[in-house]
């Protein structure tokens, strides 16, 4: 997997917001904790050196003392940090995340607080032996020593368990607020796809009554499979495209070979966690402002890969095209929801774009590419 500056975001906030769900590959989750414990060992180097320097300023220019310092650090802040991280690993799945996830402030404090804790007073005398090469040195059995250097860790464990949880409830009240939103605009695109087909069937009632039963029928086999799917917040490309396969198909009932299809996404892709009704739209307005206008109709193209961290999904046609204009066709509703969706979900990182074809257009969804299982259902 290609490591890119939006696939670090995700994983960095994913690690600060001890995120049940991590993105993106699991090894990198293991490089955040290891940066955050070298940087923890700076912090503990600075310290030694201010409280061994006392007056003698000569003694913060002198290399040896600063290795000596960070080296010390450096073994017991990683090995400190990679047991706690060890520990979140068995105990995660071992409680379960739904479990976890249920447990109220106090639950989750005792549980994200105690998991460092227990590390703190496994990892720091195993840390101490291994840098005093397998010794441990008689400060390190000095109560006096010992008792201060604990609640120290205690105090950091809660400072951090704190900054964590805040930075946690932020990325959960912005989480609720983009559901809210998404759910909103969702409810207005599932009529947009339900009303379009139902005008189509309600077309062939007069003309072609037979096929206007087959059209109602195959709709009717198709709401039973996939209705349960249009109300969660999160669906997967490979979801969608079966979706959208299954409408084009109902439509060649009434098209016949004026309309054809193609569909290419490798298994990859299809992973891609994607909100559900975003690709439906792009194929429902390829088709009545490009296509189905045409008098000789013509040929739909979705294709879907994943490039440099990024879903790239296609929906091209050899319809119509745009207006004279350039100008999106339509009344645009159906693409002002998907800009507003992608804003609320990935922000400035996603974008919709639509560019002129001779003959057709070409409408491009990219997104960051995030693989993961489907949320659950938002009702």
């Amino acid at each position: 997997m290609t490591i890119t500056a939006t696939l670090l975001r995700q994983s960095w906030k994913a690690w600060l917001t001890s995120d049940l769900d991590h993105r993106g590959p699991a090894w990198l989750q293991w490089a955040w904790t290891g940066v955050f414990g070298s940087a923890l060992a700076l912090g503990f180097t600075v310290l030694a050196m201010a409280l061994s320097s006392g007056a003698q300023p000569e003694r913060w220019l002198d290399p040896g003392r600063w290795l000596h310092f960070l080296g010390d650090n450096l073994t017991v802040c990683l090995i400190i940090s990679f047991l706690i991280h060890v520990l979140y690993q068995v105990l995660i799945p071992l409680v379960g995340r739904e479990r976890i996830r249920r447990l109220g402030h106090l639950g989750r404090a005792l549980f994200f607080t105690g998991v460092p804790l227990v590390g703190v007073a496994i990892g720091w005398p195993l840390g101490v032996w291994v840098a005093s090469s397998g010794r441990l040195p008689a400060w390190a059995t000095d109560p006096d020593r010992l008792v201060p250097a604990l609640l120290m860790a205690l105090f950091i464990s809660l400072g951090l368990f704190f900054f964590f949880d805040a930075k946690a409830r932020q990325a959960l009240a912005e989480k609720r607020a983009a559901e809210a939103q998404l759910r909103l605009l969702q409810g207005q695109m599932e009529p947009h796809f339900l009303f379009n087909t139902l005008a189509n069937v309600l077309t062939l009632v007069d003309l072609e009554p037979a096929r206007a039963k087959a059209m109602l029928e195959a709709l009717t086999d198709y709401l039973r499979s996939t209705l349960a799917g249009l109300r969660h917040d999160s669906s997967t490309l490979g979801r969608e495209l079966d979706l959208a396969e299954a409408y084009l198909q109902l439509l060649q009932l009434r098209m016949d070979d004026r309309l054809r299809f193609a569909i290419d996404a490798d298994d990859q892709a299809r992973r891609a966690v994607l909100p559900p009704l975003l690709l439906q739209p792009l194929v429902e307005n390829a088709i009545q402002h490009g296509l189905e206008p045409k008098v000789e109709g013509g040929l739909l193209q979705i294709s879907a890969r994943v490039v440099e961290g990024e879903l790239r999904v296609s929906v091209r046609d050899d319809g119509l095209g745009l207006r004279r204009d350039g100008s999106g066709r339509g009344n645009g509703v159906a693409l002002a929801n998907i800009r507003e969706r992608l804003s609320a979900l990935h922000g400035d990182e996603a974008t919709l774009t639509l560019q002129a074809l001779q003959p057709g257009t070409e409408a491009t969804l990219c997104l960051p590419f995030v693989t993961g299982t489907p949320g659950a259902s938002s009702t």
